[in-house]
Parts: structure tokens; C-alpha cells; sequence
């Protein structure tokens, strides 16, 4: 049976999640709502996370960096095996344009018939199928007459004493923890709250050249070298700096409005190997 989804680097979908539990979401966080899903997944078989990708170009929507960076989400799936029964969540990519004009009835039957999954994991405000038509009730209903599991979750809801203050623009909104909120607190450069939100610190991938090195302890990058989203404009102390396999340097990292800078407390980049014309350094935020 040919998969009619399109893909992206994978080409037989349906023959590495048959049998498996889906997580089904947006996932531009992987934050800790999004871990419930796949530690649900998890508890009911093999876990996945099947996210949809290309919905801002298709839908009109303006580009934005990515929270994650794509080259680092690996890393983070990887760290919820503890969470998930020693099995790290495995995630495939859907061209969102590939499923944008299905009814949920033909969603549902697509993962059934052509994924062979033996459930699917959503949160109890998931929407989907043409113009968001199916809820989550819908979902159980028509997972019950294909045949597959169907596991609503309850909101993970944030925590922070004053988060109903916040403005979401989101109409689904009561206070659940969400992509959004991090985008906001990332924004307010509060790093604390952040790390409350996806249950780790946050980690930006920079592309660094030699000639961004501006001496043995100082580094700064333009913004355009940014692989995901930085905080917003500030000072931020107590800052790891990660160079590939190398331990972890301290640092303090400045923000502004064009570039990023990093300033380390030792002598250590001088060590490493800048022989390439530029290498991925990760900045973790304490």
C-alpha cells in the first residue's frame, strides 16, 4: 500500500509506526504538555509524536524561528525515556498542505488504513481536520469505529501564580501550558519560568564562524546565525556554553537587538578545533 502522505525524509511511514501509539500535536515547543502526551503514549505501547509541518506557509502565516532548533529535538525526545518507560519518543514530520483538506473522518481513516497505528494520544482541546471541523470527542468516536485506541489527556496547566494574566490571543486558552506562553516568556527574559514550562533549560543553537570569535573569550553572532529563537534583549548570567562533546563552559550571554554575544570565564575555546569554516555551539540559559 503507497502512503499518500508526503513526507519528509521518511518514505515508508506506515511500516516503521504500525502498530504504535501517536501523539498527535503541533509539538514547536516539546514542552512539558507535550511530554504528558507522549508519556501517555508511552504507558499504551511503542510512543511517537506525529506533528504537521509547513502550516505557516500554507496558511499565510508569518515566519517565525522555531523554539526548538530542528537539529536539537532529538536531544530533548531523548531525554523524556526516563519519563516514557525507557523508550525515547520517536518523531515523523507530515506535510501539512498533504492533510489540510481532509474531513476528520478521512484523518481518522488515513491512520488507521495507511499508518496502521493502534492509537492516537491528544490533548482534551485538540482540533482537527478541515478548517479544525473534528474535537476531541470526535476523535474518540471515530477512533472507536476504526478500531483504534483513543486517549484524551487533560491540559497540563501552568503553574505560575500570575500566568492568567497573560494574553495568549489564544480563544482555547484557560490557562494550560502552551507553545505561546513560552514564546512569551522567552520574550520577558524570564528563563526561570521558561525552564518551568518545558522542564529544562533552554538551549539556542548558534552557527558560529572564525570571525565571529572576537578574541580567547568573547564570541558574538548576528541574529541571522540563530538556528531557534533567542530570549529577548538582555543580560543573562549563569549561562552554560556547550561545545560539541567538550564539558560545558560558563558563560554570560548579552542580547540585543542584532546580535547575540557570549563571554566565557576561561581560556577554553582557544582548545577546540575552529579548522572548519564554522561549527554549531549551544547556549544553555541557567
Amino acid at each position: 500500500m503507497i502512503l499518500s502522505f508526503q513526507l519528509k525524509g521518511y518514505s515508508q511511514l506506515q511500516i516503521h509506526v504500525a502498530g504504535g501509539i501517536v501523539a498527535l500535536g503541533k509539538f514547536d515547543a516539546l514542552h512539558i504538555g507535550h511530554r504528558e502526551l507522549a508519556i501517555q503514549a508511552s504507558r499504551a505501547g511503542t510512543p511517537y509524536l506525529l506533528s504537521f509541518v509547513g502550516m505557516a506557509e500554507v496558511l499565510g502565516w508569518e515566519p517565525r524561528a522555531p523554539i526548538v532548533a530542528k537539529c536539537d529535538r532529538k536531544r530533548v525526545l531523548t531525554s523524556w525515556a526516563s519519563y516514557c518507560g525507557n523508550r525515547a519518543p520517536v518523531e515523523y514530520e507530515i506535510e501539512f498542505a498533504s492533510v489540510r483538506h481532509l474531513t476528520p473522518q478521512q484523518f481518522v481513516e488515513k491512520l488507521s488504513k495507511e499508518l496502521r497505528v493502534s492509537g492516537v494520544v491528544a490533548g482534551e482541546n485538540y482540533r482537527f481536520g478541515y478548517k479544525a471541523s473534528g474535537d476531541a470527542s470526535e476523535l474518540v468516536r471515530l477512533c472507536e469505529e476504526y478500531g483504534i485506541g483513543a486517549y484524551i489527556i487533560s491540559s497540563v496547566m501552568d503553574k505560575k501564580q500570575d500566568s492568567g494574566k497573560i494574553d495568549s490571543g489564544d480563544s482555547k486558552d484557560r490557562g494550560q501550558v502552551s507553545s505561546t506562553r513560552v514564546r512569551q516568556a522567552l520574550a520577558a527574559g524570564d528563563m526561570s519560568y521558561v525552564a518551568e514550562l518545558l522542564g529544562r533549560a533552554h538551549r539556542l543553537i548558534l552557527r558560529v564562524r572564525t570571525q565571529d570569535m572576537l578574541n580567547e573569550r568573547r564570541i558574538s553572532v548576528p541574529r541571522s546565525s540563530m538556528l531557534n529563537l533567542p530570549p529577548g534583549n538582555g543580560i543573562y548570567k549563569a549561562c552554560l556554553l556547550l561545545v560539541g562533546d567538550e564539558p560545558s563552559i560558563p558563560c554570560s550571554v548579552v542580547v540585543d537587538a542584532s546580535n547575540i554575544h557570549v563571554e566565557i570565564e576561561e581560556l577554553r575555546l582557544c582548545n577546540s578545533d575552529w579548522s572548519q569554516e564554522s561549527k554549531l555551539l549551544s547556549v544553555e540559559f541557567g
